[in-house]
């Protein structure tokens, strides 16, 4: 049952057929936390902690995470002029994600001249279209350098309380290392990827053998570094890796030409589509001209999102699909005349994704040299149901003979016993078990975050957020004075460049806090009409993939469970798309009115 179906609706059907095979109804519920023996994958292993004295006293801004949210943030507040700001971070350093994800081959999946932040401020040249995750965070450090954000930090630090003194109008940050220090305005980039979760794979604490998850890769135990070392420690060793999501495509390679056995358990396989990676000439990046990165940064969110440009100057995966829809629309457009109807749109988008998808099955058949294997890597999904990859090895390390594809026919693993793992009544012994499984997504803020957030009157973010997400822009939360939230939901959204999302709204945040300053206002909050308001336009946004029948399960979808109200508004967006709402914020924070936001001035 692996060639292409006859027709769309055959396919389509197809795809039905592998989502509901998949659906189960634990959904977020299926993974756990690390606890017990597994409390060490929360460990960080890169920098040792040091014991210091607490930390008694007041900043002007304190950001919550170290990672791009964190620096981009901090970076346009220094630019504002805005110089008292603490970054306080869990991590022995700044970089968020590209702090712990250190495993082998780990790199964007979005080009370098989109996806790294700030690259004019700070003079830098990516090395390659895509680069590798070392020169990622080594572009972290340079921004927190460049900005000073080393200057006050508090680093192997984690939050475990944040409230509001409405007496003295600070909030309050206490901290493991028993720091209790104030802070007059608080903006929280924790972010959705560094929480490291676990299959709740019955008997996955018997495993005997050694085991580790990717984000905190043991270098130690299979030799090799981040940098690319070969993992030469694993040539007489039986590696299982469970999970096949974006973070395995990146590792399976260097493990397929490492360990003696690789067997690769797979519920849902990925889509692979072509990387062609490549260096940038540094003669070619000598000739942009100033402004550049704005310009590449919104010819992408157009063309990616539907839009259109003279010009494609990413030319990548993200946006062929959206190239193939518009030129269909244009064509239907020929035809008719006539405007493009949301019924034009979708059958633009369907069949040019129809279409991209075959090619996806196709190459896994021409690159992948058994047949069995290759039929079990093709994905039957639409391509943005889950995080599409790009890949120019993950499929070849299939030819290599130690590497076993364990396919579960969308069951995941049986269950794991102190010699390795059942699946569909086969045991595969193995001596080490790599959790590729990824990071907290769909559980709550509070549980992702590690500690909870209270406001006005003793109202707690996950109380606010039962019902969903509610904010202005994205960024404002009525009840939490002086609080920003710095992420894409609930604005621009684009989750193809994650990046964007966080330099916006730090301009946003450091437009607001330098308002604040300079009139002398003590509070700064979003009124409830306002919040209401702009709630009620994204509760109408059809601008979504969560509740596509086609898909298969997976955190872009709530693993396949019913799309409620509360999960719409949690992953939202502006109706008109990213590059209306980056618009849209930037004249709004160009109108110095800050329309919605109320600015208490003590008389």
């Amino acid at each position: 049952m692996s060639s292409e179906p006859a027709d769309a609706a055959a396919l389509h059907a197809r795809y039905r057929a592998e989502r509901d095979k998949r659906i189960r109804p634990d959904g977020n519920d299926q993974y756990i936390e690390p606890t017990g023996r597994f409390a060490r994958f929360l460990d960080d292993p890169y920098v040792e902690r040091t014991e210091r004295d607490p930390v008694f006293d007041e900043v002007t801004v304190a950001l919550i995470g170290g990672g791009f949210a964190g620096l981009c943030t901090a970076a346009r507040l220094k630019e504002a002029g805005i110089d008292d700001v603490r970054v306080v971070e869990g991590g022995g350093d700044v970089g968020g994600a590209w702090y712990w994800n250190r495993y082998p081959g780990a790199m964007c999946d979005t080009a370098a001249m989109v996806y790294l932040p700030l690259l004019e401020e700070t003079g830098h040249q990516p090395t390659k279209k895509y680069t590798y995750a070392p020169e990622i965070f080594e572009h972290a450090r340079r921004i927190a350098t460049q900005y000073g954000v080393y200057d006050n930090a508090l680093f192997s630090t984690a939050v475990t309380a944040l409230e509001w003194d409405a007496t003295d109008a600070r909030w309050v940050i206490r901290t493991d290392r028993g720091d209790e220090f104030r802070a007059r305005f608080v903006a929280m980039g924790t972010g959705p990827l560094h929480r490291p979760k676990l299959p709740g794979i019955p008997g996955i604490e018997t495993f005997e053998g050694h085991c580790f998850h990717t984000s905190r890769w043991d270098y130690d135990y299979t030799g090799g570094d981040s940098a690319g070392a070969p993992l030469d420690k694993l040539a007489d060793t039986r590696v299982g890796i469970i999970g096949t999501g974006a973070t395995a495509v990146q590792c399976i390679p260097h493990l397929a030409r490492a360990a003696k056995e690789l067997y690769v358990f797979q519920r849902t396989p990925s889509s692979i589509d072509v990387r062609n990676n490549h260096d940038i000439d540094p003669h070619w990046f000598a000739t942009l001209e100033p402004g550049w990165q704005k310009v590449w940064l919104r010819n992408f969110a157009t063309l990616q999102t539907g839009g259109f440009a003279d010009e494609d100057l990413v030319q990548d995966g993200w946006t062929d699909i959206a190239q193939r829809i518009r030129d269909r629309i244009v064509a239907e457009m020929a035809e008719t005349d006539a405007a493009p109807d949301p019924e034009t749109i979708q059958r633009a988008y369907e069949a040019s994704d129809d279409e991209k998808m075959a090619e996806i099955r196709a190459r896994v058949d021409s690159v992948v040299a058994d047949p069995v294997t290759a039929a079990a890597l093709k994905p039957w999904y639409r391509q943005l149901c889950k995080r599409p990859c790009f890949h120019d090895e993950y499929l070849q390390a299939y030819n290599e003979p130690g590497t076993h594809l364990v396919d579960t026919d969308g069951q995941g693993v049986e269950r794991i016993d102190a010699g390795g793992c059942w699946v569909d009544g086969v045991h595969y012994e193995l001596d080490c078990l790599i959790f590729a499984s990824g990071f907290e997504v769909g559980t709550g803020q509070a549980r992702r975050s590690g500690f909870e957030t209270v406001g006005r009157d003793g109202v707690t973010l996950s109380a606010r957020w039962e019902q969903g997400m509610q904010s202005l822009h994205g960024v404002h939360v009525h009840g939490f004075l002086n609080l920003f939230i710095v992420g894409p939901a609930q604005g621009g959204n684009l989750i193809s460049n994650i990046t964007q999302n966080l330099t916006e709204a730090g301009s946003t945040i450091a437009a607001v806090v330098a308002q604040a300053i300079e009139v002398g206002a003590t509070e700064v909050e979003v009124t409830a009409e306002a919040e209401k308001a702009w709630v009620a336009l994204l509760d109408g946004n059809t601008r979504s993939f969560l509740g596509n029948p086609d898909c298969t399960p997976g955190y872009y979808n709530n693993e396949g469970q019913p799309i409620g109200r509360a999960q719409r508004l949690n992953a939202s967006g502006y109706p008109d798309g990213p590059v209306a709402f980056f618009d849209y914020i930037d004249r709004w924070r160009r109108s110095g009115d800050f329309e919605g936001l109320a600015f208490v001035i003590p008389e």
